[in-house]
């Protein structure tokens, strides 16, 4: 297959990626706070979790679980306590060099789980699946097309994101600096739960 017919399908998944949201309002407070180095992990399986949404939506699976109200309540419910947590834990925090600051940044399978538990992201893989189906000739196909797209445009994004979050933290040079940011972070981790309740 040439590139042409999977341009459309890029540029979908590049918009849906880089526009503000909780994964790119934490790739970026993990920037400032760890560096890019150690943001990899969280990156990484926020990418591999967006990826591996993008088959199952192809494949079948997403389709079922939005069909399910009650799993859908779960399912924003235990994401929005998990970002709600995010947030409090970045709000609270301080400078990253002070004693005592916890230095563990977000690993990969946190990453996963929330991508996994955000009904919109299912959403928007699903409107991929359904949208860019002429691409393959079955639902596999479509699984094995969808999935390295939205994980490498995912990786790239959050890069971009996480590279701006530790330039800010480059620029950042008192506690009261660092607590503004972190609470403004915080702040947009928790407006990041809103559009998962607007159906």
């Amino acid at each position: 297959m040439t590139i042409e017919p999977l341009l459309p399908l890029i540029l979908f998944a590049l918009v849906s990626t880089i526009t503000p949201g909780g994964a790119t309002t934490l790739a970026t407070a993990s920037g400032a706070h760890f560096g890019f180095r150690r943001s990899i992990p969280v990156m990484g399986g926020i990418a591999f979790g967006l990826g591996s949404m993008a088959c199952a939506a192809a494949a079948g699976l997403g389709g079922i679980l939005m069909a399910l109200p009650i799993l859908q309540v779960a399912m924003k419910t235990l994401g929005s306590l998990y970002l709600i947590w995010l947030a409090v834990r970045i709000g609270g925090s301080g400078q990253p060099h002070e004693a005592g600051q916890r230095a563990k940044p977000t690993g990969f399978f946190a990453g996963v789980w929330m991508l996994w538990h955000n009904p919109k992201a299912w959403a928007m893989t699903l409107s991929a699946a359904a949208s860019f189906a002429a691409l393959a000739n079955n639902p596999a196909g479509l699984a094995m097309l969808l999935g390295p797209i939205f994980c490498l445009l995912a990786a790239f994004s959050l890069t971009i994101w996480c590279i701006l979050g530790q330039m800010l933290g480059r620029m950042l040079k008192t506690a009261w600096q660092w607590r503004l940011v972190n609470i403004a972070l915080a702040c947009l981790l928790v407006l990041s739960i809103v559009p998962m309740w607007l159906d």
